[in-house]
């Protein structure tokens, strides 16, 4: 086996002392070593391939520069994108990012939160599932930094990044109103977490402030485990009733997804015998033959508030908690009205 090069083998090719080797590779240009000396160290440590030890570095400073990011499905373009710039953000930062997905259970969270804590990272990100209250609580117990994003829970003060869900969910539903739809339905998940129940209730308040009715028919819930045939039923019970609606507001890109395949399957055509809008974009979307209005959420904001809060309580464990709340923007297209009205 190849001996691994150290600082002793740097200082002998150059002719210093290992303290100035360590000095050099440590704290760089606040080394105080000459920039002549300072460049031969640099140049024999790449020459004799040299690997800093990564845990004795994280010993001496108290911290691996790792960061534990767990969402809730990697593959879904939303926390895809926020994952990405999350990355981006930490490198710049010199932190490196482990990525988990939750598939929206509890039991795969605390998993996670449990695996990462046992690989010493210095903080997590994550997008909390349903039922995973008493994580948040065990984090908050242990003193390990964490922020919040996407999701939060109001009972419990933590960090957290996250947009006003009901505002943006009524300027959507509204919007649907204003191009002339009235019987409106929405299909959302499912649970408990704030941030739908805020968009359910944004969708209800912007149809009860224009006077509509909210029929209990109108309003489908997705179970997360099955959201194709789910989808699949809320749209029957939708379209093929005696009155049919004539717009859908869809909670997630995901649900908007399966949703506008099924709705070709029937042969209708959004735009034209439907009105739709979605909450976040997705990349399906540009291929769609009828642009789709949707609610686009400031992702570089959410993910650069979630690292630099992380990264300033890493810092500074007394740092006081921070609690962001964003604008999230109505992209208005042909999807929100109906040509066959």
């Amino acid at each position: 086996m190849k001996k691994k090069v150290s600082l002793k083998d740097i200082a002998k090719k150059v002719g210093v002392s290992t303290a100035t080797v360590s000095y050099v590779l440590s704290k760089g240009k606040e080394s105080g070593v000459s920039a002549e000396v300072s460049e031969k160290v640099k140049k024999a440590a790449k020459e004799l391939k040299y690997q800093p030890n990564q845990i004795a570095k994280s010993l001496k400073m108290g911290k691996t520069f790792t960061i534990g990011l767990i969402v809730a499905d990697i593959s879904n373009p939303f926390f895809a994108h926020i994952a990405r710039i999350i990355e981006d953000e930490a490198t710049r930062l010199n932190y490196t990012v482990i990525f988990g997905s939750s598939d929206e259970k509890s039991d795969k969270s605390w998993d996670l939160i449990q695996f990462l804590t046992n690989r010493q990272v210095d903080g997590f990100i994550i997008a909390p599932t349903e039922n995973s209250e008493k994580q948040i609580k065990y984090l908050k117990e242990q003193h390990i930094p964490f922020v919040l994003i996407d999701r939060y829970f109001p009972e419990i003060s933590s960090n957290y990044v996250v947009i006003d869900n009901f505002k943006a969910a009524y300027k959507a539903v509204n919007r649907l109103i204003e191009t002339g739809n009235q019987q409106i339905g929405i299909v959302a998940y499912s649970n408990s977490l704030y941030h739908m129940r805020e968009r359910v209730r944004g969708y209800k308040s912007a149809m009860g402030d224009n006077t509509l009715e909210v029929k209990n028919e109108w309003l489908h819930e997705i179970d997360f485990s099955d959201i194709k045939l789910g989808v699949k039923k809320a749209i029957d019970e939708l379209l093929l009733e005696k009155k049919p609606v004539e717009a859908i507001f869809f909670a997630t890109n995901t649900l908007a997804v399966h949703g506008l395949k099924y709705i070709d399957e029937l042969n209708l055509k959004v735009g034209e015998d439907l009105a739709i809008v979605s909450f976040d974009e997705g990349e399906a979307f540009d291929f769609y033959y009828c642009p789709l209005s949707y609610i686009k959420q400031p992702l570089s904001e959410l993910a650069e508030n979630a690292v630099a809060i992380l990264t300033k309580q890493i810092s500074d464990h007394e740092a006081k908690e921070e609690q962001v709340c964003l604008e999230a923007e109505l992209v208005i297209r042909e999807s929100c009205q109906r040509s066959n009205s």
